[in-house]
């Protein structure tokens, strides 16, 4: 028999619910599974054992995030089976950065009212993302806390665990001049700057289904679209091309994220036109008349990720991204240069 208090429901928090959010979840947790996985839901800890097959020195290596204010988005859209692609991909997107491979996830849902079928929805997404990154969902928490969030909002965050041999951890240090920069296409605006693009839109009292022609789409499906997850191409990378470093381009856009992958005394030189800007940034940008340097620095401009290889490794480079479904292309290179990023 299951717990249950009738005072604590008088409180707000409904116990019952919760269990059945978590029997509503199984089935897409279950997605997620790998041989390494050795508890199922409901235990107070998840229990994954390592494989540490061909690695010498592993190194753990640990991320997290939450999806920020791009909620709102999903509130107002009653859908809420796409922000936990954007949960896992904040997480296991840097993860990758350090050229590990991702292998469990937790989430964190904290609502203000436990309805268990939109908590099932909301892991969906989580579930989602642990496929596309091929790491298991190993478990959770699901806080009812009334009073603190309103009954029909919902915070989520998470953080994941990946290995990499210690050998293999990404080294910027034999960067050098002439090395190039390759581009990997974002799927959108990602999962950052969305409190400046409520501002600029004005996003509760905008129209979210109206259909924008040079989108596409409707405003409220294109910032809704998750943040594309780059895990299974980028290892296929890490196989056979040596990669020096990798920026995930997330809050900060070019300029705070590129130089985080750089040696000290070499910038990243950028030809602005050589960016495939997506539309939205477009129309974020002459709607709210904000400067292309803003931009550059708050959005990642249709730019989810940036590899630097030798130049005698780019050819390759590109056609192992592009074997792997990602549009790949040449975004600048590595000059001497203290000024982080050149964008001319």
């Amino acid at each position: 028999m299951k717990s249950f208090s009738e005072s604590y429901k008088k409180a707000g928090v409904d116990v019952t619910a919760g269990y059945k959010a978590v029997e509503l979840m199984k089935a897409h947790v279950a997605k997620t599974m790998t041989s390494s996985v050795l508890t199922g839901l409901g235990g107070f800890g998840g229990l994954f054992e390592l494989d540490l097959t061909g690695v010498q020195k592993p190194v753990l290596v640990s991320g997290t995030d939450g999806v920020g204010t791009k909620l709102k988005l999903a509130f107002l859209q009653e859908k809420h089976n796409t922000v936990g692609i954007d949960c896992v991909a904040m997480c296991v997107n840097d993860i990758i950065c350090c050229g590990a491979k991702p292998l469990f996830f937790l989430d964190y849902v904290a609502v203000g009212k436990n309805v268990p079928e939109k908590v099932a929805e909301i892991v969906s997404g989580v579930a989602e993302g642990c496929v596309q990154s091929g790491c298991a969902l190993v478990g959770g928490e699901t806080a009812e806390m009334p009073g603190f969030y309103p009954v029909d909002e919902y915070d989520l965050a998470g953080f994941s665990v990946g290995v990499v041999d210690k050998d293999k951890i990404l080294d910027n240090s034999t960067q050098k001049a002439g090395d190039v920069l390759i581009a990997l296409p974002s799927s959108g605006v990602h999962s950052n700057g969305f409190s400046l693009v409520r501002k600029v839109f004005n996003i509760e009292k905008t129209d979210l289904a109206t259909y924008v022609d040079t989108l596409g789409n409707t405003l409220g499906e294109t910032l809704l679209t998750p943040t594309k997850i780059y895990v299974k191409p980028m290892l296929s990378l890490f196989e056979k091309v040596t990669v020096k470093s990798v920026a995930h381009i997330t809050g900060g856009g070019f300029y705070e994220n590129i130089p985080r992958s750089l040696k000290k005394g070499l910038s990243a030189k950028i030809n602005r036109a050589d960016v495939k800007v997506l539309p939205i940034f477009d129309l974020i940008a002459r709607t709210g008349n904000i400067p292309e340097r803003d931009m550059f620095n708050t959005f990642n401009m249709g730019v989810g990720m940036v590899a630097c290889v030798a130049k005698e490794d780019a050819d390759l480079a590109l056609n192992i991204l592009q074997t792997a479904g990602e549009a790949a292309y040449i975004l600048g290179e590595l000059v001497e240069s203290d000024e982080g990023v050149i964008l001319e």
